[in-house]
């Protein structure tokens, strides 16, 4: 039984990951994500069921368009498969046993996978096009205080510290509004931080110091890279938002695996 769930679990994760890579296209050009119909943006042709089949359609069109046959860029399977092992680590990282299913674990996993949907779209298109979009992190805000709400009223967490984050969190989307207003362009240093407060009000503080340790390691790396290739031009564009929602999923699954794997 066990085994199914994790299966259909993987397989949540793979259409997440399909959904997630129309948005990543979307959302940064102001498209609609759920009205509109995929269509392949070589021709404009409308895909129908057999086009859209996570992992799969790509593997038997082999990787092209099927009206066109233009190549589908690597990076929708990439973030499909990526997806689905996301979600299925951070369902294992909390060791549920099904048969007599805890309540507390059950909700922290749905929240979990809510909450890192966030971290996905964040990080794919801070990736592609270094830009935070509002209406997630506003998407994120609402889960996170979802969250505090349920641990509140059933877990009598006390409230003082996610009211902090909160205030935060609403300081500088306000501010940032305030900017967009009169400047007419985003702020990205103000993005950063209010993705900062984003993560530390669902993942806690430990978690997020590990989280910047892991984001400075991800850019000591990449700094590495760039520097031996002598790439300077890509070097110079640094998408922190997309490493520290990817080190972010890394630390909380590493820390469910310490914490709840051991229950």
């Amino acid at each position: 039984m066990e085994f199914f769930i994790y299966i259909i679990i993987f397989i949540i994760g793979l259409l997440i990951g399909s959904f997630a890579t129309l948005a990543i296209y979307r959302i940064p050009i102001g498209e609609n994500i759920t009205h509109k119909r995929s269509f392949c943006p070589s021709c404009n042709h409308k895909l129908g069921f057999l086009d859209l089949i996570p992992v799969l359609s790509y593997v038997f069109l082999k990787g092209k368009c099927r009206y066109c046959s233009q190549k589908i860029g690597k990076r929708y399977i990439f973030i499909e498969i990526c997806s689905g092992i996301i979600f299925l680590s951070f369902a294992l990282s909390l060791n549920i046993d099904f048969y007599a299913i805890e309540a507390s674990k059950f909700i922290y996993l749905i929240f979990g996978f809510l909450y890192i949907i966030a971290l996905l779209l964040i990080a794919g298109m801070d990736k592609e096009k270094r830009f935070i979009s509002k209406k997630v992190v506003l998407y994120g805000v609402i889960v996170n205080f979802a969250y505090i709400l349920y641990l509140y009223i059933v877990g009598k967490s006390n409230m003082y510290r996610y009211a902090i984050y909160l205030f935060f969190m609403s300081f500088f989307l306000l501010m940032n509004t305030l900017l967009l207003q009169k400047k007419g362009r985003e702020n990205y240093t103000i993005d950063i931080l209010i993705l900062c407060m984003l993560i530390i009000t669902f993942s806690g503080t430990v978690a997020f110091e590990l989280t910047v340790i892991l984001t400075l390691f991800f850019i000591l790396l990449r700094a590495i890279k760039y520097a031996i290739k002598k790439d300077k031009e890509n070097g110079n564009i640094l998408p922190i938002g997309y490493y520290l929602c990817i080190s972010n999923i890394i630390i909380l699954i590493l820390q469910n695996f310490v914490i709840l794997g051991g229950d």
